[in-house]
């Protein structure tokens, strides 16, 4: 999305210390966001901003190249209430574009003075602009969408942030000493190289038992992370639906079922990443 060349002078800065506890009322079309859409969002933004809307302009059609049919794009000033992530220092008044579905009377939504939780990038050497991560990246402010995006905005921060998954790269199904006894292991590919690796134990007269470590030991006593967890989105939301042939490092038809079984038990136990929006990128997207 292309922001309009508009000129803004700062009104100085806010942080997080000095946000306005209050909320104005809210947009009244509810997000229906899941976790997986707030990370989503939250994962490709460099700023996540309570704001207040302070002016609107539409956009004309003409200008807005790229408009989903039954939207329009509306030229938004607004006003730093909290910063909920991001840079330390935020400019109190910015400028962006979002598109938005019209009303039922085919009109543009009425915005102004109104809360909104923005997921956006500050545009290079234009401050005062801010381009949001999605054209529609801007959803109603209310404290309980606040509740559920916090602990999501602190495990990302954290140095020990599970890593981004793009793929499996090594396979292996290992016998055991006792008949029914196996451990297959699962070699992931991240994002920046950092190992992690998932296993899954099987013993006569017990459940299977899988795990995830994210470190360069593989641990059998390794637990699958609870849902709704950044471990467990980078999991449910980034996993293929089948292990790829170039995986497998042993030959053996019953090994490769076994670890085919194994797989498939891993990505039930995980269930689906369940999204609403179109908001993950494309490299991510299943």
């Amino acid at each position: 999305m292309t922001l309009l060349a508009t000129p803004l002078i700062l009104a100085g800065c806010v942080s997080a210390t000095q946000a306005q506890p209050a909320y104005s009322n809210a947009v009244s079309t509810d997000s229906g966001a899941t976790y997986a859409d707030l990370v989503d969002l939250a994962d490709s933004a460099e700023l996540v901003i309570r704001a207040r809307i302070m002016d609107q302009i539409t956009v004309k059609p003409e200008r807005s190249p790229g408009l989903a049919p039954g939207h329009v794009r509306l030229y938004i000033e607004a006003q730093t209430e909290a910063l909920l992530a991001g840079p330390s220092a935020q400019g109190a008044s910015f400028v962006y574009l979002v598109d938005l579905p019209l009303t039922s009377k085919g009109k543009a939504p009425k915005l102004k003075k109104q809360s909104v939780i923005l997921f956006a990038d500050s545009v290079p050497d234009r401050p005062g602009e801010l381009r949001l991560v999605a054209p529609d990246a801007q959803l109603p402010a209310s404290p309980e969408l606040e509740a559920r995006l916090r602990p999501i905005l602190e495990e990302l921060a954290s140095p020990d942030a599970p890593v981004k998954i793009t793929g499996v790269r090594e396979v292996m199904s290992i016998d055991g000493n006792l008949a029914g006894e196996s451990e297959t292991q699962m070699f992931l590919d991240t994002a920046n190289d950092e190992p992690v690796s998932l296993s899954v134990v099987r013993r006569p007269g017990q459940p299977p038992r899988w795990g995830v470590s994210w470190s360069e030991i593989v641990d059998q006593s390794a637990q699958p992370p609870a849902h709704d967890t950044i471990a467990w989105y980078r999991l449910a939301c980034s996993l293929p639906r089948q292990l790829p042939d170039t995986a497998f490092v042993q030959s053996g038809t019953a090994k490769r079922y076994r670890a085919e079984v194994d797989y498939s038990l891993i990505l039930q136990d995980l269930g689906e990443c369940t999204r609403k929006h179109d908001w993950a990128p494309k490299s991510r997207q299943k």
